[in-house]
């Protein structure tokens, strides 16, 4: 048995953010379709902080996979200057169940994360949009930027993160399709001040931002909670909000962001009612006004990694890329 084996650098090269993007959008169409499967993932508390993830997924149209990522997060990691997050992504043939390929999986979910955002926003956030507010300014706040600029032609960025501000901005300036202009905010608020769309990849329990101060017609992009106790967004964003979620059960199961309002009394369901793939389908409303605020709510669901495996499988065979080994 032979496996071809893709590091991280073989990921960047073979899932460049554009094509990630696409795929993305197949891949949320056929969940919401009924024709991928991706079952809620499962939990693996490993002390008090710290958590590792089992996500099998199998995407039979248009590109995608079958098989499954294992993913840890530890907040523990940083303080001792290791990653948060380290993944393995596990590719099997659709046809004998054989095991094709293993990939790095940290690059491949910072960008099929980007990639979910910069579908989100294309299909959200207003035509004109040209001010970004960013929260965080770790590897998912880099790649969520590359997206969000990669579908609308992005001016200005406004960054506020509590660690790391300056160094993001002197290694992103201009970096592809972002902006020269990256501008230090001093508040949460004054990121808020001018923003067309705002994104969020911070490892916060807490709200980052005030709802109330975002402009009307923004969209917003929430990705860093992932668990019913992590609130990054707060509850007046999500009352004002149309709400788009990437998976009904997923949010319903892990989106803190909706949780803690939802328990609280402050929405109801009838208010997580529309998943992205049905936007993108044309079988739900977007945006239904230019003054409309849009929150587009990702826990990360393994049809976005199937997709984005299936891109790195076939470009990277194309490309020369990886190392085969026999089992």
């Amino acid at each position: 048995m032979q496996l071809r084996l893709f590091s991280a650098d073989d990921v960047r090269r073979a899932l460049p953010m554009a094509e990630a993007i696409a795929a993305v959008k197949a891949g949320y169409v056929q969940l919401s379709a009924g024709r991928a499967q991706a079952p809620l993932r499962t939990h693996l508390s490993v002390g008090a902080d710290d958590s590792t993830l089992v996500m099998p997924f199998f995407a039979p149209d248009e590109g995608g996979a079958l098989g499954l990522k294992l993913v840890s997060v530890f907040n523990s990691n940083p303080p001792r200057d290791l990653p948060l997050i380290h993944a393995l992504v596990l590719v099997l043939d659709a046809t004998t169940g054989a095991p094709l390929a293993l990939i790095e999986g940290s690059s491949l979910t910072a960008i099929r994360t980007g990639a979910a955002s910069g579908a989100a926003t294309d299909a959200l956030a207003r035509p004109e949009a040209r001010v970004v507010a960013l929260f965080g300014s770790g590897v998912q706040a880099r790649r969520q930027l590359e997206a969000v600029c990669t579908v609308r032609p992005i001016e200005r960025v406004m960054l506020y993160s509590l660690s790391g501000a300056e160094q993001f901005a002197a290694e992103m300036a201009g970096a592809g399709p972002i902006p020269a202009d990256i501008v230090l905010a001093p508040s949460p608020r004054a990121a808020l001040a001018e923003a067309d769309i705002v994104c969020t990849a911070t490892t916060s329990r807490t709200p980052v931002f005030d709802g109330r101060d975002l402009r009307p017609g923004t969209h917003v992009n929430g990705i860093g909670s992932f668990t019913p106790e992590m609130q990054e967004i707060d509850a007046a964003t999500v009352r004002r909000a149309r709400v788009v979620v990437d998976s009904r059960a997923a949010a319903l199961a892990e989106a803190g962001d909706l949780i803690i309002p939802l328990r609280a009394g402050e929405i109801d369901l009838d208010h997580i009612s529309t998943e992205l793939g049905e936007v993108l389908a044309g079988t739900k409303p977007g945006r239904t006004s230019a003054e409309q605020v849009t929150f587009f709510k990702s826990v990360g669901v393994a049809v976005q990694d199937a997709m984005a495996a299936g891109l790195v499988v076939r470009h990277g065979a194309a490309l020369g890329l990886g190392r085969v080994v026999s089992l």
